[in-house]
């Protein structure tokens, strides 16, 4: 039963960033990524901040603030920065489809330089999740949009993002820790702001009504993945994450009239059938499986 109930959190929790997404693309139009990161991070960050007082966490707590935290929000700060412009620029069929990778990565990383041990079908698994983001990508092909390496910068940012949370003082509250991370995409907003071309654009009641529906999707899907994590076994319900591609393909062409190619989806089966192979080998192996410990912007 409380596999059962992970499961449906997970989903839940997928279906939440998606929406996030969506809005997230809908705000770049009329505003610049700058702007909407400012916003999302201010609103998020508030909201976490409030959690962390009224469960008695102090925010001020100086482990809470040595180098190791900072750099876990310097890793969310250019995740935010790149996976935010990426949803502005990319459809956000193909954004979802190259962030399937994030688990292969996470692996690859925890093996590179936390020296967990990955045998040569993980590595095989990791090397064909690869070969399904260059069928998504294309690079040097005649439908490669640069952009989209957008999302490899987010991916590679948030692998240090969650390596480096897996180092972290355990004392350190995780309210404090995500209040940090989307504090930090209020920083990124500020640095982004004087290499915009966009200008600052006035929020109206729809901005507002966007913003809103972001920051409590998001909201609502940090509270469903970690939730989910804590109820049910990990290598039970984290394959669930790949949910959050088929809801961005039915957002992407309800919403915004996307239509995926071939090439797109054959690359995002084979990233998924790639991370399904390396859950199911992790089970085997009785190890916990390296997860993202968050998602962007709440990843």
């Amino acid at each position: 039963m409380n596999n059962i109930q992970g499961i449906l959190l997970v989903v839940f929790a997928m279906a939440g960033f998606t929406i996030e997404d969506m809005f997230i693309k809908q705000l770049s139009d009329p505003l610049p990524t700058s702007q909407i990161l400012i916003w999302l991070g201010l609103g998020s960050s508030l909201i976490f901040a409030a959690l962390a007082v009224l469960r008695g966490d102090r925010i001020f707590a100086p482990e809470a603030w040595k180098t190791l935290p900072l750099i876990r929000a310097a890793g969310e700060a250019v995740a935010a920065m790149a996976f935010a412009s990426a949803l502005a620029l990319v459809d956000i069929s193909t954004v979802a489809a190259v962030f399937q990778a994030l688990p292969l990565v996470i692996t690859m990383g925890a093996a590179l330089f936390l020296g967990e041990k990955v045998g040569w079908r993980r590595w095989t698994a990791i090397g064909l999740g690869f070969i399904g983001v260059l069928l998504i990508i294309r690079p040097g092909m005649a439908g490669f949009d640069p952009a989209t390496l957008l999302v490899l910068i987010a991916v590679f940012a948030i692998v240090v993002r969650d390596l480096v949370t897996r180092r972290l003082d355990p004392s350190i509250s995780s309210y404090v820790v995500s209040m940090q991370g989307f504090a930090s995409m209020v920083v990124a907003g500020l640095v982004m702001m004087p290499f915009t071309t966009k200008a600052a654009g006035v929020i109206g009641s729809s901005e507002a009504a966007m913003f809103a529906g972001a920051i409590l999707f998001g909201a609502l899907g940090y509270w469903g993945i970690v939730t989910a994590m804590r109820l049910g076994e990990a290598s039970v319900v984290a394959p669930y994450r790949y949910s959050r591609l088929l809801f961005s393909i039915i957002i992407g062409v309800v919403v915004f009239g996307e239509r995926p190619d071939l090439p797109t989806l054959a690359g995002a089966a084979l990233i998924i059938g790639s991370g399904l192979y390396t859950f199911l080998r992790e089970r085997h192996l009785a190890k916990p499986v390296p997860l993202p410990q968050s998602e962007f912007p709440a990843d």
